[in-house]
């Protein structure tokens, strides 16, 4: 993964994870916050495949949450000095993570479509989630709940793996 991904990445999964919440206590919320990164992860890998990729989004910027909170039916009513981080939040990674926490098959696609980063078992709990995982993150996997923002961009998404395979 390219370092300048990184507030991209952690914008989106934490939109991902505040939209889709865990239920229980803090041992959820790090489960279901480690599959919505892993996805998040993955889906801007396939969508910023290159360093000179990540470096024209760090410059251009990701275009915010705005159409995702519309779409999920949020409340945005907040501070904006103190929800700054929701401008990194990119809608297009947001939906192609949705879609892969939604369908394993797609996950696993894409996980095959990325080059190798040397981690083994780096989308561990996006790929083979245990139980306890499917519990904490049950609103942050369900295909129904998730549809909205997979539907956004899925078409792309599967341009995208079509043309890896």
């Amino acid at each position: 993964m390219h370092a300048d991904l990184s507030p991209l990445i952690a914008a989106t999964a934490q939109w991902l994870t505040r939209a889709y919440p865990a239920g229980g206590g803090a041992v959820d919320r790090a489960l279901a916050e480690a599959q919505a990164r892993q996805a998040v992860t993955l889906a801007a890998r396939l969508r910023y495949p290159t360093a000179l990729d990540a470096a024209l989004v760090a410059v251009t910027g990701a275009g915010g949450a705005g159409r995702l909170d519309w779409v999920t039916g949020a409340d945005t009513a907040q501070d904006e000095q103190a929800d700054a981080w929701r401008s990194w939040v990119d809608e297009i990674v947001a939906s192609w993570a949705a879609g892969l926490l939604a369908a394993p098959e797609l996950a696993a696609a894409a996980a095959a479509a990325v080059a190798d980063d040397g981690t083994p078992g780096a989308y561990r709990r996006l790929l083979a989630p245990g139980e306890r995982d499917r519990r904490a993150a049950a609103l942050l996997r369900h295909p129904d709940l998730l549809a909205p923002v997979a539907a956004l961009h899925h078409d792309e998404l599967l341009r995208r793996l079509s043309a890896a395979a």
